[in-house]
C-alpha cells in the first residue's frame, strides 16, 4: 500500500487533536511504550505548531487522519553528543518528531509507509540524513525504525526524567551510502 504524506492544513487541527488523545488513552490502557501523556505531549498546540510552521504531515485513508509526522531540522542539545555516521549541519538533515498512527489502524504497516515516505521526501529535499530519538522503552518503535533502515547511534539524556523517561535512543538513516 503507498501512501502519500501531505502536509497538515488548519481544518486538521481538530482531527490531530482528537488522534492524540485518542492514541494517548490507547496506549493508557495497555502498555505506554513512548510515555505519551496527555495535557503533557503530545497536545493541541504540538499541532498548531506544525501546521504553522509547514512540517506536519498527514495521512489519510477514507477521508480520515490515519497518521502524522513532524519533520524538521529541529535537534535537541543532546543530540550533539552523538557520533553521527556523518557530520551534517542541522539544515542538511530532517528530524522526526511526533509520529503516531491511529490505534484503529495499528498493525497495518501504515507507520511503515509513513516512515518510508518521510525519508523519500528528505532525499528529494536533498538531505544527509534522517534522524529521530525514541524512548529506551519503546520496544515496537525501535524494531520499526530498524526494519526501516535507521541504524543506532547512542544513548542520551534529553532531561525528561521528570516524565519517567529517563534515556532515548538516537537513530540515523544515512543517505550518502546509499
Amino acid at each position: 500500500m503507498a501512501i502519500t504524506l501531505e502536509l497538515a492544513t488548519q481544518l486538521d487541527i481538530d482531527e490531530l487533536d482528537k488522534l492524540y488523545t485518542t492514541t494517548i488513552d490507547y496506549l493508557n490502557q495497555y502498555t505506554n511504550h513512548p510515555g505519551w501523556q496527555k495535557d503533557v505531549y503530545p497536545v493541541r498546540e504540538t499541532a498548531v505548531t506544525g501546521i504553522n510552521e509547514k512540517n506536519l504531515y498527514v495521512v489519510r485513508q477514507e477521508n480520515q487522519i490515519v497518521g502524522s509526522i513532524i519533520l524538521n531540522h529541529k535537534t535537541e542539545p543532546a543530540y550533539q553528543q552523538a557520533n553521527w555516521s556523518i557530520d551534517a549541519d542541522d539544515k542538511e538533515i530532517m528530524v522526526v518528531h511526533t509520529f503516531v498512527v491511529h490505534p484503529n489502524f495499528s498493525k497495518q504497516r501504515i507507520g511503515e509507509e509513513i516512515l518510508l515516505a518521510a525519508c523519500e521526501l528528505a532525499l528529494e529535499k536533498q538531505m544527509k540524513a534522517i534522524r529521530l530519538d525514541v524512548f529506551r522503552g519503546n520496544a515496537p518503535a525501535i524494531r520499526l525504525y530498524e526494519k526501516c533502515g535507521f541504524s543506532y547511534v547512542d544513548t542520551v539524556d534529553l532531561g525528561l526524567s521528570d516524565y519517567g523517561l529517563d534515556y532515548f535512543k538516537l537513530y540515523e538513516k544515512n543517505f550518502l551510502s546509499l
